[in-house]
Formats: structure tokens, C-alpha cells, sequence
């Protein structure tokens, strides 16, 4: 796809996006994506031989391998929205298989999935995709509904099935979240001791953060702060939503933030909201991905498309994209991951 294609796509916001300079943080800072991401970063941190072995197959594998960046295909919603709802619009994705094959045919760098997805077909693809493995969740069929993270496998069984990285979610912010902390740090410790990547879904969960009738869930302030969170507990990719406001901490009144953060290090323009959830994964050291969202139809490419613009500008790692591409006929799903993984090989598109 040509960068040509990718305003045409952009439609009215092309110029926005694609035209903005910043002068808040300056690229300068930020630790880039690259070919040579791995030897320029990972190579001097604490990370052994084997998991330094598996940050670069996922690096290497599908149509972005060896550009620095990351197209994932995640397919955990059978759990986190349950299968119905996730897979009645297209229900051969009932078949643990198929998700796998359009991971392989979208020219995804991996595909993360739960234990039961994986498992089912690990002799088979292990060896030709790179596996995530999924390994807790929050499993939506408790009446009232709690969000609630709770561990669904062991570390041991997704080295078994031959994974080359295991992902888990925080739910930062709620009730539970200090026992998430605690039991996904170890988890993590142990997946590198194995030699296994890992990746942080930080997401922020608490009712509070619904304050007079404006949801600050996707707040750049405190999505950056639950980046900075998962750093800490040694993820090596960090899985964040793309920022849509900002000023939580002021607007909510709780935890502690600085006049700078709004003044000097961002802007209300995505670019700058995202490079501030960059910042805050060690300036770039850890790589950010921005999750796809909910299918909402015909706008789907477009809206993927500018994620991708919105990331890459901002000096994140990739896409972790997945029902805009599984909720619809496979040839669609396969061109909208191409059409994203093509945003992230347009050497037009470059750090805002």
C-alpha cells in the first residue's frame, strides 16, 4: 500500500495525522524501533540468551520481520467476551485452527491465544508461527459481572506446547489488582528463566474512573502510568489501548501527577497522547502496542489504518489487532492485517 493509499484512507484527518510535528517530546528521546531493536536494547539488560533468542523470532517473523515493528493477532474474546459474542459473526473462528491459519496467512508476526486455542494445534503450527500464550483472564460468566483476572494455566504447559512468549492482563486500578501484580511478576519471572518473551496487557479497571459522564479508562495519563507499571514488573512488550483524553488525575482527583504532564509532555493531539504512553514504557525500551478495538463495520480499515499512523508517529512497536480482522470474511481479515502491517513498511510514515 502506498503512502498515497494511506491518505486516501486517512480521508479528512490525513494532513492531522500524517502532516503533525510535535513539540513536546521530542523523538530524539526515544529509544526507536529498528532492525536492530534487539542488539541495541535487550542486549545489555538482565534477559538470558534464550528469551533475547525469542524477543528476535518475534521480531523476525511475517511481513514485518526485520522492520522493528509487530503485527499480532490476538484472539483471547472467546473468554473476555465470550465466544458467542465474538465469534457468531464469523463462526468458523469456533475452530481453534483458523485462527491460527489467518494469523499465518495475514503475515502476522505471531499470534497470541489461550491455552486451549494453542494447545489444540501446537505440533502442527509452533514451528511455523510464533505462539503467545495467554495465561490468565477475566471469564465474564459470573453473575453479577466482576472484572477479575484470574490465572487459567501454568507457565511449564505453554513452554511445552513450544511458545515463544506469554502474555497476561492487569487490570490496574481495581479491587484485585495488587494480586494480579504479585502472581503475574512471578509468572513472568518464570517465563524468562525459561527463555520466553513476555507481554503486558495494562489495562485500567475501577468505576471511579468514570467521572461526570466522561470515561478516563483510556485516559493517557493513567493508561501511561499502567505502561509504566508493567515495565516494572519486567514486561518486554507492553500491550496498552490507544489514549482517546487525558487528565484523569486532575479531573478525578486521586493518586499524584505534575502540571508539566499536560503542559509540556502532551497535547490533546493523539499523536502526542501516544507518545506519552511511549514514554512511559522506559522511552521506548519496552516496545508499545496499541490494541485494534471493537469491529464497528466499514469503517474498520480506515480506523486500523490511523491506529497504525497514530502509533508508528508516536515511536510504538505495532498493532495487536484482532476482531477487525477474525469478525469478517477471511480475505477481508487477511487484507486488513496487510493493509496495517503495510502503515508500518511506508518509509513516508515516519516519527512525528
Amino acid at each position: 500500500m502506498s503512502f498515497s493509499t494511506i491518505e486516501q484512507l486517512l480521508g479528512k484527518n490525513a494532513e492531522h495525522l500524517l502532516g503533525y510535528k510535535t513539540d513536546k517530546i521530542d523523538k530524539s528521546r526515544l529509544h526507536q524501533p529498528g532492525p536492530d531493536f534487539v542488539d541495541r536494547i535487550w542486549i545489555n539488560s538482565n534477559r538470558n540468551i534464550q528469551t533475547l533468542r525469542s524477543l528476535q523470532t518475534l521480531f523476525n517473523h511475517g511481513r514485518l520481520g526485520g522492520s522493528g515493528y509487530l503485527s499480532i493477532l490476538p484472539v483471547d474474546q472467546g473468554i473476555e467476551h465470550s465466544a458467542g459474542a465474538s465469534f457468531a459473526p464469523n463462526p468458523d473462528y469456533f475452530d481453534s485452527e483458523n485462527i491460527v491459519k489467518l494469523a499465518i496467512e495475514g503475515g502476522c508476526n505471531a499470534v497470541a491465544s489461550t491455552y486451549g486455542v494453542l494447545g489444540t494445534v501446537a505440533r502442527k503450527y509452533a514451528h511455523k508461527i510464533p505462539f503467545v500464550v495467554k495465561i490468565n483472564h477475566n471469564e465474564l460468566l459470573t453473575l453479577p459481572t466482576k472484572h477479575n483476572q484470574v490465572m487459567f494455566g501454568t507457565i511449564d504447559s505453554a513452554w511445552n506446547m513450544g511458545a515463544v512468549a506469554v502474555g497476561a492482563t492487569i487490570y490496574f486500578g481495581s479491587e484485585n489488582s495488587s494480586r494480579q501484580i504479585i502472581e503475574v511478576a512471578e509468572a513472568f519471572e518464570y517465563a524468562h528463566q525459561l527463555g520466553m518473551a513476555t507481554i503486558l496487557w495494562c489495562y485500567v479497571r475501577n468505576p471511579g474512573f468514570k467521572h461526570e459522564g466522561v470515561d478516563y479508562h483510556s485516559s493517557a495519563d493513567i493508561t501511561a502510568q499502567a505502561n509504566h507499571l508493567g515495565v516494572t514488573i519486567q514486561a518486554d512488550i507492553i500491550k496498552q489501548k490507544l489514549p482517546t483524553n487525558n487528565g484523569a488525575y486532575t479531573a478525578i482527583n486521586f493518586g499524584k501527577t505534575h502540571d508539566k504532564v499536560y503542559s509540556e509532555l502532551s497535547s490533546d493531539h493523539p499523536i502526542d497522547l501516544c507518545r506519552y504512553q511511549v514514554a512511559n514504557c522506559y522511552m521506548g525500551r519496552a516496545g508499545l502496542i496499541n490494541s485494534g478495538g471493537a469491529s464497528s463495520g466499514e469503517s474498520d480499515l480506515a480506523d486500523s489504518v490511523a491506529t497504525a499512523v497514530i502509533n508508528k508517529r508516536a515511536g510504538g512497536t505495532g498493532l495487536i489487532l484482532g476482531r477487525k480482522a477474525f469478525q469478517r470474511p477471511v480475505k477481508e481479515g487477511i487484507e486488513l492485517l496487510n493493509a496495517v502491517q503495510d502503515v508500518y513498511l511506508c518509509k513516508e510514515v515516519d516519527l512525528a
